[in-house]
């Protein structure tokens, strides 16, 4: 029998069906991994080193669909803006990938460019070394937590008769859109984009 001219098996490949398992369960070990793929486990280290690596198989895959900006925006604010969206609607479409990736040191290429963008538009924005840090992550966790609430439930709250009548009308003015996850994101990055311009850059 001709051998095939394509491996069955390669990172990529590994990446999507560790990521399909993820949606589903929230998590993945490597016999599940090689049963979903209908080969052995010891089959899977020929292309990668472990679970860990495919982690961050699976961190590329999400930032991959990230377009950085070809031309430099008008402004900082726009940079910023642009990545943090892409990064939102990627992430909450993989919302339970979140919580694994965050027990695991960054280290690939696809998701160290966007940060790479970052860290150059808090540059031009005239942050100090230690400030810029601070504002990748002030995005890094108001992205990510955004991206968990765009897979809740409708009903992320239900009130009881103590609740209180301000409470009670803002949810029955809120949750009926289907849009409140993206609006909300989209107001919050204002508000931090606006708080971001106006601290002091050291």
């Amino acid at each position: 029998m001709a051998r095939p001219s394509k491996p069955k098996l390669n990172p990529e490949v590994i990446a999507e069906a560790a990521l399909a398992l993820v949606d589903k369960h929230g998590e993945f070990t490597l016999p599940q991994l090689a049963t979903s793929l209908s080969v052995s486990a010891s089959s899977l280290y020929n292309h990668v080193q472990g679970k860990d690596e495919i982690v961050e198989l699976m961190r590329g895959r999400a930032m991959a669909v990230i377009d950085l900006p070809e031309s430099q925006p008008e402004s900082w604010q726009q940079t910023v803006r642009l990545i943090a969206t892409a990064y939102w609607s990627s992430y909450s479409k993989h919302p339970r990938l979140i919580p694994l990736l965050t027990s695991h040191t960054v280290r690939d290429r696809t998701t160290l460019r966007v940060y790479d963008a970052l860290a150059e538009a808090f540059s031009q924005a005239g942050f100090e070394a230690t400030r810029r840090l601070q504002a990748i992550t002030i995005i890094d966790s108001f992205v990510l937590g955004s991206a968990l609430d765009a897979a809740a439930p409708q009903q992320v709250w239900e009130p009881d008769d103590s609740s209180s009548p301000q409470f009670t009308e803002a949810l029955d003015a809120g949750l009926p859109s289907a849009q409140r996850a993206q609006s909300t994101f989209l107001l919050g990055l204002d508000v931090i984009l606006e708080g971001l311009r106006s601290v002091p850059r050291a």
